[in-house]
C-alpha cells in the first residue's frame, strides 16, 4: 500500500472513483463523435455541405479531442447559419417569415425550403427541405450545440484536458499520474469533485445533443424508405 494511502485511508476509494469517472467521460465523448458524424453525413448528403467527418484520436489528449469536436460543431453552426442566410436572400420576406411561424403547417415550410434548395443545388428532394426546417426550427444549433461547445472548452481547459485518451488501458497508477501530475494525492477529493461537476453537466448536454440529432436522422431514414 502506498504511503499516501496509509495517511489518507479514503484514497483507494477515491482512485477508483476517479478512474471510473474518466472512463465515463471518454465514453460520452466517443458517443458525441458518432452522433456528430451522423449529422455531418445528413448535411453533406442532403444539403450540399462538405463538412469533414471526425475521428477520436486515441493518441491525443482529452483537450485535443475536445478541440476536434468543437471545430466541427462550429462548422455545423456556420453551415446552418448560411442556410438561413440563403433562405432569407432567395425568399420573399413573407415566405421567409413563414419558415419560423409556429402556426404554419410543417409540410408547407418543407415545400418552401425545398424550392430554395432546388435553386441552390440544382435539384433537391423533400428530404433536403425537411432537414433544413428541422435544423432551423429547433434549438439544436441555437442552444444545444452552443452549450456543448462551451462545456467541451471548459473540460479542455481543466485538469482533465492534459490526460491522454489511451491512458485508460495503462493501469490505475498510470492514470492517476496522468490526471494528477504534480498535484499531491491527498487532493484526490478535489479532483474527483471537479470530474463529477464537469461530467454531470457534460452528460446532460450530450444527451440533449444526441436526442436532437437522432430526431433528424430518424426523419431522414423514414423519408428514404
Amino acid at each position: 500500500m502506498a504511503l499516501s494511502d496509509l495517511l489518507y485511508p479514503d484514497n483507494p476509494k477515491r482512485k477508483q472513483e476517479l478512474i471510473h469517472l474518466h472512463q465515463e467521460l471518454l465514453e460520452c465523448m466517443s458517443t458525441n463523435f458518432r452522433a456528430t458524424n451522423e449529422l455531418v453525413g445528413v448535411l453533406n448528403e442532403h444539403l450540399g455541405c462538405t463538412i469533414t467527418h471526425i475521428q477520436m484520436r486515441k493518441s491525443s489528449t482529452v483537450k485535443e479531442n475536445c478541440d476536434i469536436i468543437i471545430q466541427v460543431m462550429s462548422e455545423i453552426q456556420h453551415q446552418v447559419q448560411k442556410i438561413d442566410s440563403d433562405m432569407k436572400e432567395k425568399l420573399e420576406p413573407v415566405l421567409y417569415q413563414k419558415l419560423y411561424d409556429i402556426k404554419e403547417p410543417e409540410l408547407e415550410k418543407i415545400a418552401i425550403a425545398q424550392k430554395v434548395f432546388s435553386i441552390i443545388l440544382g435539384e433537391a428532394t423533400s428530404t433536403a427541405g425537411m432537414v433544413a426546417i428541422k435544423l432551423l426550427g429547433s434549438n439544436l444549433i441555437t442552444f444545444t450545440v452552443s452549450k456543448l461547445i462551451s462545456l467541451l472548452a471548459q473540460i479542455g481547459a481543466s485538469v482533465l484536458g492534459g490526460i491522454s485518451i489511451t491512458i485508460v488501458g495503462l493501469g490505475i497508477e498510470m492514470i492517476l499520474h496522468a490526471i494528477l501530475g504534480a498535484v499531491e494525492k491527498n487532493q484526490l477529493l478535489t479532483a474527483v469533485r471537479s470530474y463529477e461537476k464537469h461530467l454531470a453537466e457534460f452528460k446532460a448536454a450530450s444527451e440533449k445533443y444526441q436526442r436532437a440529432i437522432h430526431e433528424v436522422t430518424s426523419l431522414v431514414r423514414q423519408q428514404v424508405q
